[in-house]
C-alpha cells in the first residue's frame, strides 16, 4: 500500500508566530490512506486545539473503525460525532461555540477517492495538466471570510461529501485557505509538480515571508492504484461445494489437498496445477474475503524460485487463483523417516534467509515456517527447495494471533509481541534443529498452551556428525531471550557462510566453567602456582 503513494505534508505559522491555529497529518491503514487538514477558527478561543483534536480523532477512528463500514458510513459518523462533541463541550465550557475548526479530509482506497469537507480548506485534483477543485467553500459569499459551517459551530453539522476514482500520476492537495487565499489556482497548478513543503514556502516567498494566515499543505501523488482492491471489488462468485470432476474454465478438479477441500489439484491439457478457492464463509465476511484477496496478490507478485509461481486468471468465471503443481514431498514427511544430512541442512538455512530476506523487500514475513510448509524437490537431478503457504504471509511487525505454529513461535510471541526478523529466525532455528534431530528444541507445543522454555539439549547430544559451528549457528537462533538472538536474517547468514567466523554459542544462564573452560582453568593453575609459592616461602621461613 504505501508504495502506491508519494505523500509530504508541511505547514507555516502566520507572520513572525512560532506556532499556528492548523493541524494537519496523512496516515495509511492497512488498505486505506487517510489525509486530513484542519484550520482552526481564528476568532475562536480554542480553535487550534479543536484543529488538533479532529485530527486526531479522525485518524484514531479511521485506525479502527468497523471492517463491514463503508467509507461513506465512517466519514459521515465520524465528523457528525466529533461535531456534536466539540459543540456540547463548547456550551457547557463557554455558553457559546468557541472549539471552532474547518475539516478536510480524504480516503483512499483501491482506485476510489472519498472525501468531506466542513468550512473552506480546498481540496484540489491535479490530472492530465487540469486542476479540479474537489470540495464546496462554506462561507457566507464569493470572497468573504465568514464561515456558515465549522466543525463545533451548531448542534448538527452538513458536511460536503465527494467521489472520484483515481489513476495514476493524479496529485491531490489538501491545504489551509491560507494557501488558497496567496496563491491564485493557476499557481497552484503550476507548482503542484512540488511537494508540499516547497509549495508552502514558495507560498511564503510570495510575500516576503510574512503569511496572513497560518499556511499548511498535505500532497498525495497516485504512483499507482492498489490493485487488491479492483481484485476484491470484481463480482466473482465463490464456489459453495467442490467435487471430484468439476469442471471450472476448462481445469476438472482431481482431487482435495487439504481437508477443508478449498485447494484442489486440477488439470488442464494435460498439466497439473494447484487451485486455491477462499473459504465459504468468505462470500458473507468481508474480513475473509479481504484474507483471501492479499493472499492471491502476494501469489501473484512474489514472483522468485524460492515459492511456487501463482497466476490469477483474467477471465475467470469464479474466485480462486492457480499454482504450479510441484513434485515431492514435503520436509516433514522426510524427516518422518530420517534426519536431514548436514550439507542439506546448511543449504535449508540460507534457502529459508535468503526467501525471507526477498519477503523482506515488500515489507513482509512468512510467518508459518515450519517443515510442513517446504517442499523438496528436483531440479536438474538434484533436490531444491520451495517454501509454500501464501495464506499465512503477512506485514511485518503485524501483531495478528493468525500466523504461526506453536512449537515454531518465538517466546515472546505467546506474549503479544509483533512478528520481526527475529521471530522468524527463531522459527528458522526450530526448523533446522528439527531437520537435524527429528525432535522440538524445547518440545512440541500444543494450542492454546502457554509454553515454559527451558534451555534446550546440545544438538550434538542427538547427532554427534553436527559440526560445533553450526551447531552455534542454530542454538543462538533459537535463543530464548531475543537479545541474545540473531536480530537481523543477515547476521545469521553471514555466520553461515564463514563458519570459521562464529563465535561458539553457550547458554548465557552457565556457569564460567562451562562457557569458557580453558579460562578457568588457566586462571585455577595461575592461583594454584601462586599458593604453592606461598606455602614453599612460608615453609622455608
Amino acid at each position: 500500500m504505501k508504495e502506491n503513494f508519494k505523500i509530504s505534508a508541511f505547514g507555516l505559522a502566520k507572520g513572525s508566530e512560532l506556532t499556528g491555529e492548523d493541524a494537519y497529518a496523512a496516515r495509511i491503514y492497512d488498505d486505506i490512506a487517510v489525509a486530513i487538514v484542519c484550520d482552526g477558527v481564528g476568532s475562536a478561543l480554542s480553535g487550534g486545539e479543536a484543529a488538533k483534536r479532529v485530527v486526531n480523532y479522525m485518524l484514531n477512528n479511521f485506525k479502527t473503525r468497523p471492517s463491514s463500514w463503508s467509507i461513506e458510513k465512517s466519514l459521515f459518523t465520524f465528523i457528525k460525532n466529533i461535531n456534536e462533541i466539540l459543540y456540547n463541550e463548547s456550551i457547557m465550557e463557554y455558553e457559546r461555540p468557541e472549539h471552532l475548526t474547518t475539516l478536510s479530509i480524504v480516503v483512499i482506497e483501491g482506485n476510489r477517492l472519498y472525501g468531506a469537507n466542513v468550512g473552506d480548506s480546498p481540496i484540489y485534483l491535479l490530472r492530465d495538466s487540469v486542476l479540479k477543485k474537489l470540495s464546496f467553500d462554506h462561507i457566507l459569499e464569493q470572497n468573504s471570510h465568514i464561515l456558515t459551517q465549522a466543525i463545533g459551530m451548531s448542534e448538527s453539522v452538513e458536511p460536503y461529501f465527494f467521489e472520484n476514482f483515481i489513476k495514476p500520476k493524479d496529485k491531490i492537495l489538501l491545504c489551509s485557505d491560507g494557501l488558497s487565499n496567496v496563491l491564485s489556482e493557476e499557481e497552484i497548478k503550476s507548482k503542484l509538480k512540488l511537494d508540499a513543503t516547497s509549495l508552502v514556502k514558495y507560498a511564503s516567498k510570495k510575500v516576503k515571508d510574512d503569511l496572513p494566515d497560518d499556511t499548511s499543505a498535505i500532497t498525495i501523488e497516485i504512483r499507482e492504484t492498489d490493485k487488491r482492491a479492483e481484485l476484491k471489488n470484481q463480482n466473482l462468485p465463490i464456489p459453495q461445494t467442490l467435487k471430484k470432476g468439476d469442471l471450472l474454465d476448462g481445469y476438472r478438479l482431481l482431487k482435495p489437498l487439504i481437508q477443508n477441500e478449498r485447494t484442489w489439484l486440477v488439470e488442464k491439457k494435460g498439466i497439473k496445477y494447484v487451485m486455491k478457492f477462499p473459504p465459504i464463509e468468505a462470500a458473507e465476511d468481508k474480513k475473509l474475503l479481504d484474507l483471501f484477496v492479499t493472499e492471491a496478490w502476494n501469489a501473484k507478485r512474489l514472483k522468485a524460485g524460492f515459492f511456487p509461481k501463482a497466476v490469477i486468471p483474467k477471465n475467470r468465471s469464479a474466485r480462486y487463483y492457480l499454482m504450479e503443481y510441484i513434485s515431492g514431498e514435503t520436509l516433514k514427511e522426510r524427516l518422518k523417516r530420517k534426519p536431514l544430512p548436514i550439507e542439506q541442512s546448511i543449504s535449508l538455512a540460507k534457502f529459508l534467509l535468503h526467501a525471507s530476506a526477498y519477503l523482506l523487500k515488500y515489507d513482509l514475513v512468512h510467518g508459518d515456517i515450519k517443515p510442513e510448509n517446504i517442499i523438496i524437490t528436483k531440479r536438474q537431478g538434484k533436490e531444491v527447495f520451495k517454501l509454500i503457504d501464501f495464506g499465512s504471509i503477512v506485514e511485518i511487525f503485524s501483531l495478528t494471533s493468525r500466523a504461526g505454529t506453536p512449537s515454531y513461535l518465538a517466546p515472546e510471541r505467546f506474549k503479544g509481541s509483533s512478528i520481526s526478523e527475529g521471530t522468524e529466525i527463531f522459527a528458522i532455528g526450530v526448523t533446522l534443529y528439527e531437520s537435524l534431530t527429528q525432535k522440538f528444541p524445547y518440545g512440541e507445543i500444543e494450542p492454546f498452551q502457554n509454553p515454559a522454555f527451558k534451555p534446550p539439549k546440545r544438538i550434538r547430544h542427538y547427532n554427534k556428525a553436527v559440526p560445533d559451528w553450526f551447531e552455534s549457528i542454530i542454538l543462538r537462533a533459537v535463543e530464548i531471550d531475543p537479545q541474545n538472538r540473531y536480530q537481523h536474517y543477515s547476521e545469521m547468514d553471514f555466520e553461515l557462510s564463514n563458519p570459521e567466523k562464529t563465535k561458539p554459542y553457550f547458554d548465557p544462564n552457565a556457569s564460567l566453567l562451562e562457557r569458557e573452560p580453558a579460562k578457568v582453568y588457566k586462571w585455577a593453575f595461575v592461583a594454584s602456582f601462586l599458593l604453592n609459592l606461598v606455602l614453599i616461602f612460608a615453609i622455608l621461613k
